[in-house]
């Protein structure tokens, strides 16, 4: 089976931005050296020049983009979600979460595509799927994100599958112990029952005084 794959893409900068002359060289420096570093595997000290380049804009896409790289690098999974959520919202998009430009349809793609592999991994598969479709909504011929889509899909439905089996077992055994419970009454009543007959077959004693003057006209 393939193993899901991550778009490990560090964003290229654009040439113009709404930032000032100073601070796009700043911003631009520190996501180079940040690009530099997780190319070199140092994702820690990455994921540092990444949040200097936020913090000198901090509405820039490719830091955002990249420091979610870097962190799911480390295993964090969920901080990455919210960077590639947050690059997504700066991105321009119609309500069919298509870029309203060309030059940010692959970038949206990418966000998308790395969100579906974080909630395809925590088995999150409606949403996933959701990602995906996003992703090849905005990259139509990106193959691996079209493999990730039909393999999520299916695991999609083996997971009803299971489900519904498990759940399919518990009414099952919902079943047999209200059964079980129905027995044990049945049979409690029974013993009930029959503790009942047996008293009433067995002789009453006759009262003392009946006895004595059974006894009594027996010697007369």
């Amino acid at each position: 089976m393939k193993i899901l794959t991550m778009k490990y893409l560090l964003f290229i900068l654009g040439a113009s931005m709404a930032m000032g002359a100073s601070a796009q060289r700043t911003d631009r420096d520190f996501i180079r050296r940040g690009n530099r570093l997780y190319a070199d595997s140092l994702f820690v000290k990455a994921e540092v020049e990444y949040r200097r380049a936020l913090d000198a804009n901090p509405q820039s896409v490719e830091a955002m983009f990249n420091l979610g790289n870097s962190l799911l690098s480390q295993q964090k999974a969920e901080e990455a979600m919210k960077m590639y959520q947050a690059a997504a919202a700066q991105i321009p998009a119609n309500e069919k979460h298509i870029a309203t430009s060309e030059a940010d349809k692959l970038r949206l793609a990418q966000v998308y595509h790395n969100a579906g592999v974080i909630l395809q991994s925590s088995k999150q598969f409606d949403a996933c799927i959701e990602a995906y479709k996003n992703s090849l909504r905005n990259n139509p011929l990106d193959h691996e994100t079209r493999y990730n889509l039909t393999l999520a899909m299916k695991q999609r439905q083996q997971q009803q599958q299971e489900q519904q089996n498990q759940d399919q077992q518990q009414e099952e055994q919902e079943e047999q112990k209200e059964k079980e419970q129905e027995q044990q009454q049945n049979q409690e009543q029974n013993q009930e029952q029959e503790q009942q007959q047996q008293q009433e077959q067995q002789p009453q004693p006759q009262p003392q005084q009946e006895q004595d003057m059974s006894q009594e006209n027996a010697e007369q």
